[in-house]
This record gives C-alpha cells, structure tokens and sequence, in this order.
C-alpha cells in the first residue's frame, strides 16, 4: 500500500521509516529540507507540500496522515488536503487533537464525500524498534481500508478501533491523562529517595531491581533507569515540565462526568506548579502561617 505522511518530525519521520521497512510506499512532505531528504535516503517519497503528496499518491484510495501540531495547524493541513482529494479518499489525523475536534472535521469531510480517522498514536521516539500502539476512532469501512498500514505500524495486539469518529483521540486523552499520573508518582517516589537517610542509594539500580519482578516494574521504569544511567543526579535539566493538553482535557472530562480523578488532577496542577521558580500561594501559606502563629518565614534575598 501507498501512504502520504504531513509532517516528518520525529515521530512522523519513524513512523514513515517503519512503513518503509515493512514494505509500503510512502509520500513524505515537511517544511525541513533534512526531514525530506531521510526519506528519500530510506526509499521513500520527499516533498514540500501537501499538493505535492496528493499528485504523488497512485492508488485509490487516497490516504494522507496528518503528524503536525494539534489545533489550527491539523486544520490547515486537512482543509488544504480535503480540497485536492476525491470522495472515497482518506484523511487520518495521528496528532493529539481534542476528540471534540475529530467528531466536527468528521462531519466536515463526510459532507464532501473524504473519509475520516482519528488515530491516537503512542509511542514516541521508540516506536520505530518497537511499534506503535494505535487507537483509532472512524467508520468500519475506513478501518478496513488502512488496517494494513496500521498492522505494519503497531505492535501484535497493539491496535485498537474503538469506535466512531472521536473515540480514538477520546481513549488516547486518557491514556496521556493516566501517563501524568503514573509518572508524578514515579518522581515522588525517587525524591523520596533522594532525601533520605541513606545518601548514596543508587537509583539507577533501585531501578533495575525494580524492574525484574517488582509490580510497580513498567515501561516508565525502563526509561527512568536509562536517564538516571546517563546522568545520576539529573544535573544537566532543570525541574520545568509542560503539558500538551490532553491531561488538562482529561480533568475537564472529569469534571464534566462527575467523575473524580484527584490522582489525575493534581498530577497536571503540578506540572503548573514546576514552571513557578517561587510560587506566589506559597507566598500567601508562609505569610498567614507568620501572621497566626508567628511561625519563621524564610526571607527572599
């Protein structure tokens, strides 16, 4: 099969490159000259435009995956694809748009005649040796038509069509909602450590024991070895973590259903918190605790 992939960043670009291994033909376009010319080294396809991929693209349907920036850069990207493709056609976004979005480009497209799939993609940097799992929300006709590509993409039982147009971002904003979580609890666990009584506890090798056996042993685990192997101390960054949306629509979806999910919520308040070199509220704690009980305050310098 044929595919033509927007956007050939690192994730686009290790998704065309598996596809490539695996066989199928691939249509690569990106604003960056290096990204198309890997591409073209890999036996692929490289371009600079979306007008270039569809003239490109031989077999019918037509089918263009969209790896860009979610909001008003995916829109672009298929407003400028719908427009040159042909009912029947295909567009899947594998970005991490807001579900709400892929339900109404759905219904946009389908007025013209384009089919629609909303691909949840996860996997980062190591999808390339080890696959991507894949949740994807589109009409049953449209599953069958990709399934092909998506089976050389994902790992064995690593694919998932759950359902209508939306669900699939819908279960991956979870899946990332879930991920904050598990990982701020990886990280309190390890300043735990790192503050206690037995100052040379080797964390790389709490993780390695943990990693053979233990239940809390995961995937996070692995790559929490890997980064204390290359920097014991995590002196090279620094403390700032950014979120990309999908654990804030995660809690609003918590909100809106009643459902609790403090784990969750206070997972994303704390990546808020870790932008703050010195947190105002905090501020307002030491200054009320000082005016009530005359407890010590620490003087800015």
């Amino acid at each position: 099969m044929e595919i033509g992939i927007v956007g050939l960043g690192k994730m686009g670009g290790n998704m065309a490159e598996r596809l490539l291994q695996r066989g199928h033909r691939v249509v690569g376009s990106d604003l960056a000259e290096p990204a198309r010319e890997r591409i073209r080294e890999l036996g692929g396809v490289g371009v600079g435009s979306v007008t270039e991929i569809v003239g490109e693209l031989k077999q019918s349907p037509k089918i263009i995956w969209s790896m860009v920036a979610a909001g008003h850069v995916t829109d672009s990207v298929i407003n400028e694809a719908a427009a040159l493709l042909s009912p029947g056609d295909i567009i899947i976004d594998g970005g991490n748009s807001k579900y709400t979005d892929s339900v109404r480009r759905y219904n946009e497209l389908k007025e013209k005649g384009i089919r629609f799939m909303d691909a949840g993609t996860s996997g980062g940097i190591w999808g390339l040796q080890e696959g991507y799992c894949l949740m994807v929300g589109c009409d049953p006709d449209t599953f069958e038509a990709v399934e092909p590509l998506l089976k050389s993409l994902a790992p064995e039982d690593g694919l998932l069509h759950a359902g209508p147009a939306g669900s699939g971002h819908y279960v991956k904003m979870v899946h990332n909602g879930i991920e904050y979580a598990l990982m701020q609890s990886y990280a309190e666990g390890f300043e735990i450590l790192k503050a206690s009584p037995y100052p040379d506890l080797d964390l790389e090798a709490i993780c390695e024991v943990w990693r053979h056996g233990s239940v809390v042993r995961s995937w996070l685990l692995d790559l929490a070895a890997d980064a204390f192997k290359k920097d014991p101390n995590l002196d090279q960054i620094t403390g700032w973590v950014e979120d990309s949306g999908e654990g804030r629509w995660t809690v609003q979806e918590s909100i809106d259903h009643a459902v609790p999910a403090p784990v969750i919520a206070l997972s994303l308040y704390l990546r808020f918190r870790s932008r703050q070199a010195d947190s105002f509220s905090m501020k307002v704690l030491a200054a009320l605790r000082n005016e009530f009980g005359g407890h010590a305050v620490k003087k800015a310098e």
